[in-house]
């Protein structure tokens, strides 16, 4: 480093700093090394905040790395490192369930417990609409607030940011395109009595030909201030070697903390009396979301919006193909078989919801924009299904579970044909249009 190029910004010492306990003990535990055993609250908090520092370092690496990359590409490896946790949790999960299936040949209740093979996909389904129900409506109330904020103190908001609605690029709709061909295809998972091998190459293929495609993308100089600034004023190498160390980084503090935060977490309700499913799916999410909805809230609070949108729309593309295509995998090689992972009514009916939520939120977005109004809908949506999953008999949870998705259903295709000149265009453009073509629209939107 040159004898006149600043120390490391104190946010990224703070962020790291923070990070090393939970990292520490979390790796001593992987690795069979001697490690105190916190009580599920204080392991919550202690792991919960090491991954809040390694979505701080995420964000600033993902800003950084743009120099280089495209944004969309950026954002794509964002989300893909900020999903992680969602990744070890499920994989607990699913390794869990294969190995009661090699052993009894079917997925047996655990002993004062739930159904192990409901607990794999408990957890990615709940997750996947508190992403969607909570995250996406999460963006425009801080970047409606951060817009206010800007406007009084005389300063002009962002293209993509306004009151009242978040306003994506053009050369985002790869993102949109690629969810809705992922939905459109776990729409019959819920017909299904498996998850099986063939899902997860269809799936996993989806989710390659859209890397694919992000890959494609030049790079164009982004908007940079504090820490993401520090990085990408470094030259080519030390630069590249910054940002990358600061993935990895984040990866490893991810990867040590994410399981136990959630054990932390599920443990702390299990003493509460909290029933082992419903904490799978709504508490245990908490954890695995937390890195990618800091990471928005953060890129929402700089006026950022469109970023902060993408950033979670990527990473529910990654849920919703790669992870979901690697759970039959896992269970796979966990049950020693090539048999799919067995479906109930309970999983087919949380699919069918969860499928049916991300094409409503699909329709809301072929437009390159969402309004107060949509979020509004997808966040009261999500809480009476949270809401009746608590309090109600499992019978009526069972039966508003199909009224929800019929509602969302009705919804995306009365959205789909009110707008589906927006459709085709967006369409096309995340499809075959070329990115210079796209990011020369952008750039005029951006100058009106």
């Amino acid at each position: 480093m040159p004898p006149n190029r600043p120390r490391p910004p104190l946010p990224l010492l703070i962020a790291v700093l923070v990070a090393l306990p939970g990292t520490c003990l979390g790796g001593a535990f992987y690795l069979g090394l001697p490690h105190p055993v916190l009580p599920p609250p204080l392991a919550a908090a202690v792991y919960g905040v090491a991954i809040i520092g390694a979505a701080f370092v995420l964000s600033w690496a993902a800003e950084a790395a743009q120099v280089d990359i495209s944004a969309g590409f950026a954002l794509a490896l964002l989300a893909l490192l900020a999903v992680l946790p969602e990744y070890a949790v499920d994989f607990v999960f699913s390794l869990r369930a294969g190995h009661v299936y090699a052993e009894h040949g079917t997925c047996l209740p655990e002993p004062g417990g739930a159904n192990p093979c409901s607990l794999a996909l408990a957890n990615m389904t709940g997750a996947n609409r508190v992403l969607v129900g909570v995250g996406w409506p999460l963006v425009v109330l801080v970047a409606t607030l951060a817009a206010v904020r800007a406007r009084r103190a005389g300063r002009h908001s962002s293209a993509s940011t306004a009151p009242g609605r978040v306003t994506m690029q053009r050369s985002m709709s790869a993102e949109i395109v690629f969810l809705g061909i992922a939905t459109l295809y776990s729409l019959h998972l819920p017909l299904r009595t498996s998850l099986t091998l063939l899902d997860a190459v269809v799936l996993i293929g989806i989710f390659v030909v859209y890397a694919v495609r992000l890959a494609g993308a030049p790079a164009t100089e982004p908007d940079l201030i504090g820490t993401s600034a520090w990085v990408a004023d470094l030259g080519r190498t030390p630069r590249r070697t910054t940002y990358i160390a600061m993935f990895v980084v984040a990866a490893v503090v991810i990867l040590t903390c994410a399981e136990h935060f959630a054990e932390g977490l599920v443990q702390t309700g299990s003493q509460l009396g909290v029933d082992q499913f419903l904490l799978v799916q709504w508490v245990a999410p908490l954890a695995s979301e937390a890195p990618e909805l800091i990471v928005a809230c953060l890129y929402a609070a700089r006026l950022k919006a469109s970023d902060s949108l993408g950033t979670l729309l990527s990473s529910k593309v990654n849920q919703w193909t790669l992870l979901v295509g690697t759970i039959p995998i896992v269970f796979a090689v966990a049950s020693r078989s090539t048999s799919g992972l067995p479906l109930d009514t309970q999983q087919r009916l949380e699919l069918l919801l969860t499928a049916a939520q991300s094409l409503f939120a699909v329709s809301l977005l072929v437009t390159l924009g969402l309004t107060a109004r949509g979020a509004i809908t997808l966040f009261v949506l999500f809480a009476v299904q949270f809401v009746a999953s608590i309090t109600l008999p499992t019978d009526a949870d069972r039966l508003l579970v199909v009224v929800l998705a019929g509602v969302y259903l009705l919804l995306a295709l009365a959205q789909l044909l009110l707008h589906r000149r927006d459709l085709l265009r967006t369409t096309r453009d995340g499809l075959v249009t070329p990115y210079d073509e796209l990011e020369e629209a952008d750039r005029a939107t951006a100058g009106q």
